[in-house]
């Protein structure tokens, strides 16, 4: 059915010895490879981010049993280790990509591990992997003045249609906070549709600029993953994330509060 759930994985890193700073979010290529043998096994229909807002957004039906691989920040497995896994299942999937995190002319030094290049980051696209946005410097977007935040959704959309000849039609944001203001400046930047977090499956009454994603992490285990992607359990699974994520929602929300205040007084 056109307005089914449908489950969006967050992949972070892939690597068999990350460093500490993206350990937690990360998956090995092992357990990745495991993970891509599991959607095949069970009839899953990977998509990429444009195609499933676009039909949700004409009314067409999906594929059957269809899922979402997506990938944030832009590591150097992705290159590494996912590509190839993709390409032996013929896999679509998604890179929302920091632009000033990746090795190049553009790099800002802020990457938490080895990046992607931008020779990397083509042959990606090359191989299917729709190229997305996920901010250049990726701060936390609802706590940005109006400027900031159009500044680091505006470069990071010239940078990747500079790099790679296309304009970029999908956005992840980062840590997955946004707020209104943001969505609304997202929009506005071009982008026809953005990634949140949330860890639920999307659904087609979230809008087109709130879609949910699950996480999947260096703790999830083979069991988890299959039931995730069935969308079984998910409350259970992420209840604490849940709890955490709405404590610090309610402290963002006072410093943008109070930053409002600073500057109206300025």
């Amino acid at each position: 059915m056109a307005d089914a759930p449908v489950p969006i994985l967050m992949y972070h890193a892939v690597a068999a010895d990350p460093n500490e700073a993206t350990r937690a979010l990360s998956v090995t290529p092992e357990a990745f490879a495991e993970q891509m043998a599991v959607l095949a096994d069970r009839g899953r229909t990977p998509v990429s981010t444009a195609e499933l807002a676009a039909r949700w957004r004409s009314g067409r039906p999906l594929p059957p049993r269809p899922v979402l691989i997506t990938f944030d920040d832009g590591y150097e497995g992705v290159h590494r280790h996912a590509l190839p896994v993709l390409a032996k299942h013929g896999f679509p999937a998604t890179l929302f990509v920091s632009t000033g995190w990746l090795r190049g002319p553009y790099d800002t030094g802020g990457g938490l591990d080895t990046m992607l290049d931008w020779d990397q980051v083509r042959e990606l696209a090359g191989a299917g992997v729709e190229i997305g946005g996920h901010s250049h410097t990726h701060p936390q977007l609802d706590q940005l003045d109006d400027g900031r935040l159009r500044s680091e959704l505006i470069l990071c959309k010239e940078i990747v249609s500079d790099q790679l000849g296309t304009v970029p039609a999908s956005f992840a944001y980062p840590y997955g906070y946004s707020s209104r203001r943001v969505r609304q400046a997202v929009r506005e930047t071009g982008y026809a549709q953005a990634l949140a977090v949330g860890n639920d499956l999307a659904r087609r009454s979230q809008g087109p600029y709130a879609l949910r994603r699950v996480t999947v992490r260096r703790s999830t285990g083979a069991e988890e993953f299959g039931r995730l992607v069935e969308g079984r359990a998910i409350a259970r699974t992420f209840a604490r994330d849940r709890v955490l994520t709405k404590g610090y929602a309610v402290v963002r929300r006072a410093r943008q509060a109070r930053g409002h205040l600073l500057r109206s007084r300025a």
